[in-house]
Formats: structure tokens, C-alpha cells, sequence
């Protein structure tokens, strides 16, 4: 995404990088107005320390207030809108969030990742017999960044795989900002209906998946809406901010050589690099707005109360305060305390999985194909240009 006006300015990027316009406003300002990608008025905090303080402070900047989706947003009925937030962690505070991310939290764990691993590596190495069985050129992100994280959750949640393509189609509209409000609001309702088929199945009878294992463990302690919302929310950021990390490191690793080369090299600098690219790349242009119960004072700058916020993680991770040359690329440093995954109460619930799942493939690319090459190298990469998620269309290479 190059730098454009009628683009927000929490979505604008300059390549890899967040655009100077967002950059300026984090090394001028620290807060500055905006419109949300609804074109409603809105704060962004874009220093490292601030946007900390913003993700901590579930009392001052609260998630339960804060409007969630295309579909919440105009003249909604309360009743349908209670439904579209049910079981949304992002839609809840302290203690309603704490009781249903204390629900979730014992799936996501490392060592429930450490069983899951031998599954993932399975579905890693099918994907790349696909990548190679396509022929060269192939489009890495339809054979390989899209597949894994797709396969995982729907192996996860119980998600049938013969509706991956519809769903990915789905999610895809619904964080598609070049759409009207009302076909990506369509969207989004149209995969809580979607998941409230498969948690009615589950619901009658119940399988090893998650959606299974909340059904039998929490029956009682969670509603059908919020099962729903729950499972629409795992499947959709379960796999969609994973396969823009593949494709996008993937062409970063691409663009430097030698970072590339020390991966691939020594499988054993994954953790790290892992750490790096997803500071560095940092998806998610904005995290999940919060609105500010009272006045509050951020980076010299007053907001009143019932206030919309925005952080911007892009510009947080590059803030010098925060890390040294940190418009730099280097898998050999340590990135502790980046905000990738986001901080506080709603740090990332699927980090472990995310990790683990570019952990595998990451190396396992880099094995298969030792003389991974862009096809054409002097192309211009095929951002996408407006999405809630920051990404590729499409990655053509060679090996």
C-alpha cells in the first residue's frame, strides 16, 4: 500500500513500512485525529508507550463500549446487536472477558500446542507437495500461505475443509475496506449464521474439536450466541492474520538475502526470526477500538470522555523508543515486549498457535526449496490496498 489520501491514516503503508504520514504523527504527536475505516471521528496512539497504556487500562479505555464490526455499526437493533457481540472477546471488559478467555485459554496453551505440532507438520508438508505439484511458477500464497493456517483451524474448531473456500471468501469481504459498509456488515452476519449451523451440530452432538470440548465442558456456563460468537471469532483470526505473516515474511525474507539465508541455514534462529517479522510486518494496522470512559490525557494530548481510540501497532513497533534501528529487518535480535500479538487483557489468544504454526513452516519452506526466488523480481508486490488486514494477494515464485 503506497501512501493515498483517501486511504485512513492508521491503514496507510509505504511498502513494508507504515506510510511517513503515520510515522510523522507518531515522532511529532504521539495522538492524533482520524476517522475509523467507517468514517466515524477517532484518536490514534502511535508511541510505543502510549499504545501500552491504552491496551492495559481496561477501566479508562473500554472494549465493552466500543463499537465491533461493519454490522454494529449505524441503526442496529440492541437485541441483534447483543448478538453480534456475544462471545466477541474483543467486545467485553473485565470480568465478563475474564470469564470466557479462562474458558478458552487451556486450548491455547504450549503444551496443547506441543500435541498439536505433529498435526501441523503433516498439514505444512501436504501444502508444499500442493506448492510443488502446481509447477513453477506458483502463486505461494493460494498454495501454501492460505492452505496451513486454513487447514489448522478448521482441524481445530471442527470446520469442515470442504468450506474453506467459502469462508476464506467470506472473511475476506468482510475485511475488503474497498467494500460498502453494507456488503462487509452482510458478511460478517452471514458467518455468525455460517457457525451457528456448526455449533447447533455440535451442540447435538459434540466432538473432540473445540467447539466440541466447549459444548461438553461449558454447556452451561455459555449461551448458544455466545458459543457462536466464540467459534467466529477464532475461525476468522485464526487463520486469515497467520497466511498474510507466511506470504508477507516470505517476500521480507526475500527482499533481504542474507536474513534468508541465516534461516535457512540454521533452522534453530526460528524462534527469533519469528519475533521479528512479526514486529517489523505487524499486520494489524489498528487492534480493536476502545472508547474512553472518562477524560484521559495521552502523549500531552486531552480526549474526552466516550471518545473512540485507536493504537497503531505499525508505528508502535518502529518507535526508537521502544528499539534501536528499528526500521531495520534482523531475525538475530530480540524483540521482547513487541506488540504483534497485541498486550494486556487481550493479547493475542491464538499467539501460541500463530508461533507454532510459522515456527514449522517458515523453515520447512526454506528446506524444500533452498533457491526459493520471486519470479520476477523487480515487480512491484501485490499489496493489498485497503484491508483490515495488511497483506498480499498473491506471491508468484520460482525454486
Amino acid at each position: 500500500m503506497t501512501e493515498t489520501q483517501d486511504i485512513p491514516l492508521q491503514l496507510r503503508r509505504n511498502g513494508f513500512c507504515p506510510a511517513e504520514a503515520l510515522t510523522r504523527a507518531r515522532d511529532d504527536e504521539g495522538v492524533v485525529p482520524v476517522r475509523t475505516e467507517e468514517g466515524t471521528p477517532a484518536y490514534l496512539v502511535c508511541r510505543y508507550e502510549d499504545v501500552r497504556e491504552v491496551l492495559a487500562d481496561t477501566t479508562r479505555f473500554s472494549s465493552a463500549r466500543a463499537p465491533l464490526g461493519p454490522a454494529s455499526q449505524g441503526d442496529v437493533d440492541p437485541d441483534e446487536l447483543a448478538r453480534i457481540r456475544a462471545g466477541n472477546l474483543f467486545a467485553y471488559d473485565p470480568p465478563e472477558h475474564t470469564r470466557l478467555r479462562r474458558m478458552l485459554t487451556p486450548e491455547f496453551t504450549i503444551r496443547r500446542m506441543r500435541r498439536l505440532e505433529p498435526r501441523v507438520v503433516e498439514i505444512v508438508d501436504t501444502a508444499l507437495d500442493g506448492l510443488e505439484a502446481a509447477g513453477q511458477p506458483a502463486d505461494l500464497v493460494a498454495h501454501f500461505a492460505q492452505v496451513v493456517p486454513s487447514s489448522v483451524i478448521c482441524e481445530l474448531l471442527g470446520v469442515p475443509y470442504a468450506d474453506r473456500a467459502a469462508f476464506e471468501n467470506r472473511t475476506g469481504r468482510l475485511l475488503d475496506l474497498s467494500l460498502p459498509r453494507e456488503q462487509r456488515a452482510a458478511a460478517q452476519l452471514d458467518m455468525r449464521t455460517y457457525m451457528a449451523g456448526l455449533v447447533a451440530r455440535a451442540q447435538a452432538e459434540p466432538g473432540e474439536d473445540l467447539i466440541g470440548m466447549l459444548v461438553r465442558e461449558h454447556g452451561d456456563d455459555l449461551s448458544t450466541q455466545e458459543l457462536i460468537g466464540i467459534a467466529n471469532m477464532l475461525l476468522v483470526g485464526g487463520h486469515e492474520t497467520t497466511s498474510n505473516m507466511l506470504a508477507l515474511g516470505t517476500l521480507a525474507l526475500l527482499r533481504h538475502p542474507d536474513q534468508l539465508a541465516l534461516l535457512r541455514d540454521d533452522p534453530a534462529r526460528v524462534g527469533p526470526a519469528v519475533e521479528e517479522l512479526v514486529r517489523w510486518l505487524s499486520v494489524a494496522p489498528t487492534l480493536p477500538p476502545r472508547t474512553t470512559t472518562t477524560e484521559v490525557e495521552i502523549a500531552g494530548h486531552t480526549i474526552p470522555a466516550d471518545s473512540i481510540v485507536l493504537v497503531s501497532p505499525p508505528a508502535a513497533n518502529r518507535d526508537k523508543a521502544f528499539l534501536d534501528n528499528p526500521d531495520t529487518l534482523d531475525i538475530t535480535r530480540n524483540t521482547a515486549g513487541h506488540l504483534g500479538f497485541g498486550h494486556g487483557a487481550h493479547h493475542c489468544l491464538g499467539a501460541p498457535l500463530a508461533r507454532m504454526e510459522m515456527r514449522i513452516a517458515f523453515p520447512a519452506l526454506l528446506s524444500r526449496f533452498p533457491g526459493l526466488a520471486l519470479a520476477a523480481p523487480d515487480q512491484e508486490a501485490d499489496f493489498r490496498t485497503a484491508s483490515a488486514v495488511f497483506g498480499l494477494n498473491s506471491l508468484v515464485v520460482t525454486w
